[in-house]
């Protein structure tokens, strides 16, 4: 994937060998970027309202992919969740770090990414503590690549037709804002996938 100023910057060593701390973009209720707070902290409750964003995509037969999360991660391990979520750098756009996120995550490029509008919530995480105030940015486009998780993000991937979702869902852990973001992407992804994919 390309690096942009906004990447290089955020991925940059601070000269001791050790990774500088991530930082998120905090925004007000609009979205407009208002600063800037350290991934966790941002987290940690009541949490402060930050740039988010998601990813759905699917496949030629409008499955969706979906992702468990690695059992390493300090926050909502171990639960499924959609293609791929994460946080832009503060001066990276949200569709750029989708595609970014995208990559790193499972391996593969997006086809077809468009944007599906914008969300806002709060979701506390009760196992962790943890609190998600995002104002997330939806995206949805077509996995048309082999999968090729990073174990150390990904436990797991599927795809899903939208009955089959239904049943995984009422049978196992999915992340907090997981039918948040589904529902408020759902009109770009009939819209991506047709009526008869039943989304």
């Amino acid at each position: 994937m390309p690096t942009t100023p906004a990447t290089a910057a955020n991925s940059a060593s601070n000269g001791t060998g050790t990774q500088e701390p991530i930082l998120l973009e905090l925004v007000d209720e609009a979205g407009n970027t208002i600063g800037t707070a350290e991934k966790l902290s941002a987290h940690q409750a009541p949490g402060q309202l930050h740039r988010a964003f998601s990813v759905f995509l699917f496949d030629e037969q409008g499955r969706l992919l979906i992702q468990q999360r690695a059992l390493g991660k300090y926050h909502s391990p171990g639960v499924w969740s959609n293609t791929c979520c994460g946080h832009p750098y503060p001066g990276e756009s949200p569709f750029a770090a989708a595609a970014r996120r995208t990559h790193e995550e499972l391996g593969l490029s997006p086809s077809l990414l468009a944007q599906a509008g914008t969300v806002r919530y709060n979701h506390p995480d009760p196992a962790s503590g943890l609190v998600e105030q995002e104002f997330n940015h939806l995206f949805v486009g077509l996995a048309q690549a082999v999968v090729r998780p990073d174990p150390e993000e990904v436990e797991d991937t599927a795809f899903v037709t939208a009955g089959e979702l239904a049943k995984r869902h009422a049978e196992v852990p999915f992340s907090a804002w997981f039918m948040t973001v589904l529902d408020a992407a759902r009109p770009a992804i009939r819209e991506l996938t047709g009526d008869a994919a039943g989304w």
